[in-house]
This record gives C-alpha cells, sequence and structure tokens, in this order.
C-alpha cells in the first residue's frame, strides 16, 4: 500500500470528469434517497487526504462523519483485519463464537468511564447500538418509557427516527413511529434565552420537571443522551446540565446511556466525551470511530444491566462481525500508540485559535455567532450579521467553496446552519493549517 502524498492538489474542476460520469452511473443505479455531501468519487484515502478518481487531492476534515479518525487506511487496522480476511470472514458469532468480539468487549470494558464490572453486545450501526441499548434498559427495568432531548440525533432506524428531533431529512414521510418516546429541553448555550451561564441549571430543571409531570419517573426505562450533541449542531450541553441529569436518573432507577456514537474513541480529546464533566454512565453505545471504517458498534455497561436481557435476546447475524473486530482492535491499538487524545486536544488548539481569528479579522465577523465544540469535533454557528437568526444559506455556501478548493467540510445543526469539522486525528497540522486558510479564503466569498 503506497502511501497518499499528504498534500492538497486540484488539478479539475471538482467534481471531475471521471467524478461525473461515474455520477451518471449512480444516478440511473442508486436510489434517489442516499444523497452525498460531494459528488466526488473516492480512489483512495488516508491520513488527512482524500483522493478521488480525478487525481484531485482534499483535505479530509469530515472522517466520513467521525469515523476514520485513526486515518481511512491505518496500518494496524488494514494488517488485522487482512489477516482475519484470510483465516475467516464470517461464522456468525451466535452460532460458534471467536476471540475477536470477545477481546473487543474486554478492551471496551477497559477504555469506558467507571470500574465496575462492564460487559458489551456488538452490533453493525450506530442505531443497533442505540435501539438495543433500550431493549436492554426495558428488560432491566421493566418500564417502557424512553426520553430523549431537543436537538438529539440517534438514527435512522424505526424506534432510532422517533427518537431523534430533526424531521428533515431523517423523519419526514416515514412515520408512524414508534411509542413510549419523549423529548425534553436541552442546554443549549448559545440559543439559551436567559443566557449560557444559565442553561445548565435551567434547563435541567425544566427536564426533570417535564419528566416529573408528564411521564412519571417511575415508568422511564432509559434517558439516552449524546454528551456532545451531534447532528443536532455539536452542542456540549452548558456546564452542570448531565450532571443533574445522570443523578437525578441514578435517584429514580432509571437507565442513563450516553449515546457516543460520534463523540467516542479521543475525539473530543478524551476517550469518551462524558469524562468531561466525570460522568459515569450504565450504558454507553458505541459506533462510527470504534473500527476504523468497517461496520460495527457496541452497548457496553453495567454487568447487571447488559444481563437483563434472556439468553437469544440480543444478536444479529453479522453483529461482531470478525474482520470488523479485528478492525476495531487494529483502531485502539492505533489510538493508544499514537496518543489520539492529545492530538484531539492539539487540533481542537489550532482550530478555535484560527477560527476566533477569523472571527476577529472578519468585517462581518458576527456572522460567526459561536464557536464551540471538543476536541476534534468543532463546529462554528452561523447566523445573520447583528442577530441570532440562523444562516443554513451561508453554512452551504461556505461548503461549497470549500468544496471546490479541495477541503472536505460538513454542514449539520437543527437549523441547517452549522459547518462542522471532524479531521481524521492523524492529519499533519500543516493540512490542518492549510484547510483553515481555504475557509477564511471562503469567508471572502460570502
Amino acid at each position: 500500500m503506497t502511501a497518499i502524498p499528504q498534500e492538497r492538489r486540484v488539478v479539475t474542476a471538482i467534481p471531475g470528469p471521471k467524478s461525473v460520469e461515474l455520477q451518471a452511473r449512480r444516478l440511473a443505479a442508486v436510489a434517489a434517497g442516499v444523497g452525498s455531501t460531494l459528488p466526488v468519487f473516492t480512489a483512495r484515502a488516508g491520513g488527512g487526504i482524500i483522493e478521488d478518481v480525478d487525481g484531485n487531492r482534499l483535505i479530509d476534515f469530515g472522517s466520513g462523519i467521525a469515523v476514520t479518525s485513526v486515518g481511512a487506511s491505518a496500518e494496524a487496522v488494514v494488517r488485522r483485519a487482512t489477516a482475519q480476511l484470510a483465516d475467516f470472514t464470517h461464522t456468525c458469532f451466535m452460532v460458534t463464537p471467536y476471540e475477536g468480539y470477545v477481546e473487543v468487549c474486554e478492551q471496551l470494558a477497559e477504555l469506558t468511564p467507571g470500574d465496575h464490572a462492564k460487559k458489551s453486545a456488538l452490533f453493525n450501526s450506530g442505531a443497533e447500538a442505540v435501539e438495543n441499548a433500550v431493549k436492554i434498559a426495558r428488560a432491566h427495568t421493566k418500564r417502557t418509557a424512553v426520553v430523549v432531548f431537543d436537538h438529539g440525533y440517534h438514527g435512522r432506524t424505526n424506534l432510532t427516527m422517533g427518537m431523534t428531533a430533526k424531521n428533515m431529512p431523517y423523519k419526514q414521510g416515514f412515520g408512524p413511529f414508534a411509542p413510549e418516546v419523549y423529548r425534553v429541553p436541552v442546554a443549549y448555550g448559545y440559543r439559551w434565552p436567559t443566557g449560557p451561564e444559565n442553561a445548565g441549571a435551567e434547563a435541567s430543571a425544566q427536564a426533570i420537571d417535564e419528566i416529573t409531570k408528564q411521564i412519571g419517573a417511575d415508568n422511564v426505562a432509559a434517558i439516552v443522551i449524546e454528551p456532545v450533541l451531534g447532528e443536532g449542531g455539536f452542542i456540549e450541553p452548558a456546564k452542570g446540565f448531565l450532571p443533574a441529569i445522570a443523578r437525578f436518573a441514578k435517584d429514580n432507577g432509571i437507565v442513563f446511556v450516553a449515546d457516543e456514537i460520534q463523540s467516542g474513541f479521543c475525539r473530543t480529546g478524551q476517550w469518551f466525551a462524558c469524562e468531561d464533566e466525570g460522568i459515569v454512565p450504565d450504558l454507553i453505545t458505541t459506533a462510527k470511530g470504534i473500527a476504523g471504517g468497517l461496520p460495527l458498534s457496541a452497548v457496553t455497561g453495567r454487568a447487571e444491566i447488559m444481563d437483563a436481557a434472556h439468553a437469544g435476546g440480543l444478536g444479529g447475524t453479522y453483529g461482531g462481525n470478525p474482520v470488523a473486530c479485528a478492525g476495531a482492535l487494529g483502531a485502539i491499538e492505533t489510538m493508544r500508540e499514537l496518543d489520539l487524545n492529545g492530538k484531539a486536544k492539539r487540533i481542537e488548539e489550532v482550530m478555535k485559535g484560527r477560527l476566533a481569528e477569523m472571527r476577529a479579522k472578519l468585517p462581518n465577523g458576527d456572522i460567526i455567532g459561536d464557536i464551540r465544540g471538543r476536541g476534534a469535533m468543532i463546529a462554528i454557528e452561523l447566523v445573520k450579521s447583528g442577530t441570532k437568526d440562523p444562516a443554513p444559506e451561508a453554512a452551504g455556501a461556505l461548503a461549497k467553496a470549500c468544496h471546490a478548493e479541495g477541503v472536505m467540510v460538513l454542514t449539520c445543526g437543527t437549523y441547517g446552519n452549522v459547518l462542522r469539522f471532524l479531521p481524521p486525528l492523524v492529519i499533519g497540522e500543516d493540512l490542518l493549517n492549510e484547510g483553515l486558510d481555504v475557509i477564511e479564503q471562503a469567508f471572502g466569498t460570502l
């Protein structure tokens, strides 16, 4: 495997002629409901670069939505997965088990917060992990209600669509959704009416009040929250919010589930984002960054809760596929060896510093309403100058300008006005700064 030169190179219009040709084939063969941020077809990827079929090299500020944190072709992931492919691709863990699955569960027990006895179950996707966490919580508590939060995203299956806050594009036209899902406020500091300093205390009090009055704490099986809300706009709940909700859950026998699918595995500069305020969740769901790009997810948690489901009640044909497990062990090896938590913290330092400078230099700098996030999970919320009115068209225009210059960026947010940055944790600092230069130039086009 030859290493991809770690430099941006734009040799054709983006997308180039070969990508345009492939896009025509795609439109004829692939369902229209499957979108793409940028119809540039990838030939290879690694480090901080995506190389397309036309020979363009794009700086990757997306990591396949926080998946390729260790790079898209990390040596340890490729080595271990290749060796496993040669031995066997599948037996189904529920038929004849294998060591890799057990080893991934052992690693998860060691890495996730808390020193209590833990067990895991492995699945394929983030939505599957969330759905199974709810099943486990219901089996353990013998209750049915599930509490989720404004701006939360949990997946595209029927139950997880119901748990997701944003209608378009995730829910529109796909109902009816699973019952017994209830949504309460989250401490969105930038948009909290009485200011960010009050958000943690006020939002948690409001959420707890609604749960108590409208649902009844004794009916709640699980409270599920992303410690940093991903699709909702990289919202870090204001300080104090998560500890108050976790405490309420504990006092009422409710299973507290941290959905770390986007924020886990060194992404925020800690193994898991909930560690920031010392939260020890009962269950934690992981996927995305877990296996270096191979499909794998997990529910990890207190052994007595994880064991609540009857034998045969959890599983799935591909869950914990041996090749994906090998990839996960390679990804975790890479994270440890390269200290990717340290790398994520450095990315935060560089990005937040540069973004703050941009805001200060821009003639209409107040269109960057908020700079937020942790580690290599950083975002800017764009607003109309002089207001807090969302500016989704500015986010779209900026993304487009960046794409044209060979920088892959993503948008998100309930209002579609957030530009999010998820570079691979192994990106070189020169590439990181070059990507930020392109973003700065893109602001000049607004």
